[in-house]
């Protein structure tokens, strides 16, 4: 890695890669351990927390609490106790040599443990008013907003286990829900399918795409094709789900850490990484659960963890 003008070159006892929960746990953990943490926030504040309208399965908040806003108190309580959130995106890590180097546009850091909470993307279908409305009706997260949506219409677009499964989940609030694919089978394990198909309240539409999701304050409608005969239907939804995969930010770690055909990034149950003083926490390492109080759990661990790693390594 080159030097950098004004960079910043102190080593920092311990350096995270994330604000999603996972990150901001993690800081709160490290901080109160006095290890002045600085947590990096990547393109995101908050992470894919922060797209969320309302959390109400969180512990703590009976109301609820909106994404972003529960980024903001989790930032507050970690600078509280001495971490520091940094606005940078980190574009380069060398895992090769100790102290860890990470950069970003700007800044170079040291770091003698390092705490991976880059988390998920969820793929995005990239048609019109996807990106509008999304947190208005349009989510990527069943478990997280199906409650917004009792007695209502909802649509799910997806083929794999993850839509077929949070179709199902969507049934226990929603009035009905239309499942879409874009394909004349679904890829979902058959006892998904079967539950899919046996389930009064789930509508599928095979050979179908979405073109266009309509709506002004809030998801109204949207506009599918059928790939066969090509017609075109506007069909009328309360709520839009896409579920079409979800893809870990860990392309910089390729060839420095070990990680699953799917690009997560491999932990142990002390969540370390396959090098020393490397953990990772939250979406990042997480194909499964995908909660934001299960990555704030794994942030917590990692911090703990890395805490431990520096009291038995001397540098």
């Amino acid at each position: 890695m080159g030097d950098l003008k004004d960079a910043d070159t102190d080593i920092l006892d311990v350096l995270i890669l994330g604000s999603g929960p996972a990150g901001l746990s993690a800081a709160i953990y490290a901080a109160r351990a006095e290890l002045e943490p600085i947590v990096l926030t990547g393109l995101q504040f908050g992470g894919q927390a922060s797209l969320t309208n309302e959390i109400e399965n969180y512990p703590g908040f009976p109301e609820g609490v909106g994404g972003s806003e529960l980024g903001e108190l989790m930032q507050k309580q970690a600078e509280r106790f001495g971490a520091k959130v940094e606005y940078e995106l980190s574009t380069e890590v060398d895992l090769g040599v100790h102290p860890f180097r990470v950069e970003t546009e700007n800044k170079k850091f040291l770091a003698k443990s390092l705490i991976i909470a880059t988390g998920a993307s969820p793929i995005f279908m990239n048609i019109e008013g996807e990106k509008e409305l999304t947190g208005k009706g349009v989510s990527y997260c069943g478990t997280c907003d199906g409650w917004f949506f009792k007695e209502k219409k909802v649509t799910v677009v997806g083929g794999g286990d993850s839509a077929l499964e949070e179709a199902l989940f969507l049934t226990r609030f929603a009035s009905s829900v239309t499942i879409i694919h874009r394909r004349d089978t679904f890829r979902a394990s058959a006892i998904l399918q079967k539950r899919v198909a046996e389930n009064p309240k789930i509508n599928i539409l095979m050979n179908t795409i979405v073109t266009k999701i309509i709506g002004n304050e809030k998801v109204e409608s949207i506009l599918v094709k059928n790939l066969i005969s090509e017609d075109e239907t506007t069909i009328e939804t309360d709520g839009f789900f896409v579920f079409i995969g979800h893809s870990p930010n860990t392309q910089m770690f390729k060839g420095q850490l070990d990680m699953t055909d799917m690009g997560y990034i491999k932990v142990d149950h002390l969540m370390r990484a396959s090098v020393p003083g490397v953990f990772v926490a939250g979406e990042a390492a997480d194909p499964n659960f995908k909660q934001v109080v299960t990555s704030a759990g794994m942030g917590a661990a990692a911090a703990i963890q890395a805490t431990r790693f520096l009291e038995n390594n001397s540098f």
